[in-house]
């Protein structure tokens, strides 16, 4: 079955050469084929360029007059498996209540694991289905969903257990990860080691036992897990053959970036808080640097220096955060407003923040984040925009027309 996407006005985000990841000057690199057409066939890519090119005898055509057509966003580092929102918090930030206040207390992390217990695992995957369906509508084609929300064995589990059903019923790419180690539960407040120990011997073992996980993850960071627990809960995780990924910095410089790259995580999330000993840390490493505007923005956080990790030859992801306590949404088009607005990212630095380098940060990236001969033919059709520079600058309008996800319309 061939579909052939005729008369684009412009077709962005394609590669010749697929890379695994763009980092520094390669990252304003942005290749294009105007007046385009785009093959499909058997839900990859097959062929791609200029109309002068274009073949005949497609079963399908679809014409993208007047409109651009750009990969799907990847989207490395959401949180969607919740139970219930959390604005009550939100009242309570905005009359000057810190993030960690709140957690002191029994909020924040542990506000949505009381929910989480309470709840069936029909009724979270319903829910996580209807927040799945909201974002690739609006252009997201693959996402990474942590567990951490749960903070006991059968709570994290039921979680995984729903990711695990996402996988198997959405058109969406979805990568599952482990983090049990996400806050600490008030019943192990003053002898957390004691969590660390549950979260290694019990959750960890019965997770890979049942195959629900594909990367392990902890919250390194003031108040939560030292780099000691974190690297105990690492090592651990490889055993299994889990990959790690990291919360880092995202209260004060913590350690996380460290030890993230000592034990080769895929990407290091968050960092806020960034000073020059990390930025050389991350130089030469596997790491992927990801940043979460939308965290920053609802918080009030400092902002990343991804400006300054580019010019200094590094990559950099940007991902949703999408969680009902501290980035309520996953519009993966606002994020990529922010990268321009807030970050001072170009356009193009931008969209391969969003798309290629996320892919990367949840090992994807042989797979989507581009338009590449090959690759699973995830993109979308935009609304008649003028430009590239379009997509960013109308931060508070949905600029999606259509969708397709490995090859179908959806």
């Amino acid at each position: 079955m061939q579909t052939l996407i005729k008369d684009i006005k412009e077709l962005a985000g394609v590669e010749r050469t697929p890379q695994r990841r763009k980092q520094g000057k390669e990252m304003a690199v942005l290749e294009t084929v105007e007046d385009a057409y785009l093959l499909l066939e058997d839900g990859a890519v097959k062929a791609f360029g200029p109309m002068s090119e274009c073949p005949e005898g497609a079963d399908r055509e679809v014409s993208a007059k007047g409109r651009m057509v750009l990969p799907s966003f990847c989207d490395s580092h959401t949180h969607i498996v919740y139970a219930r929102s959390r604005e009550l918090e939100f009242v309570d930030k905005i009359r000057g209540l810190s993030y960690e206040e709140i957690a002191k207390h029994g909020g924040g992390i542990l506000n949505s694991a009381k929910a989480t217990a309470m709840a069936s695992e029909e009724e979270l995957y319903d829910m996580a289905w209807q927040r799945l369906d909201e974002v690739m509508r609006m252009g997201t084609g693959a996402i990474e969903i942590k567990s951490g929300y749960g903070l006991s064995t059968e709570s994290e589990l039921k979680m995984l257990r729903v990711i695990r059903r996402l996988k198997e019923h959405s058109p969406m790419t979805i990568k599952a990860n482990f983090l049990g180690a996400h806050g600490i539960p008030m019943e192990y407040r003053g002898h957390q080691k004691d969590y660390v120990d549950l979260v290694i011997n019990e959750m960890l073992p019965r997770v890979a036992d049942e195959g629900l996980a594909d990367f392990i993850d902890v919250f390194c960071d003031q108040g939560f897990f030292t780099v000691e627990d974190t690297e105990r809960i690492l090592t651990a995780g490889l055993k299994y053959g889990l990959r790690p990924k990291i919360h880092a910095n995202e209260m004060a410089v913590s350690g996380g970036v460290q030890v993230g790259v000592k034990y080769n995580a895929i990407s290091v999330d968050h960092l806020e808080q960034m000073g020059d000993a990390e930025i050389e840390c991350l130089k030469g490493s596997e790491t992927m640097p990801t940043v979460l505007p939308g965290c920053a923005f609802f918080l009030s956080l400092p902002l990343s220096p991804a400006r300054r990790m580019i010019d200094a030859g590094l990559p950099v992801a940007m991902a949703s955060d999408y969680n009902p306590g501290t980035s309520p949404s996953g519009n993966m088009q606002l994020i990529l407003s922010m990268a321009c607005i807030r970050y001072r990212l170009t356009p193009e630095e931008a969209l391969n923040a969003t798309t290629l380098n996320t892919a990367y940060a949840m090992d994807v990236s042989g797979e989507v984040g581009s338009i590449a001969v090959g690759k699973k033919a995830n993109f979308y059709i935009t609304k008649p925009i003028p430009s590239l520079a379009y997509m960013p600058y109308a931060y508070g309008e949905n600029k999606v027309e259509r969708v397709f996800l490995n090859g179908v319309e959806v």
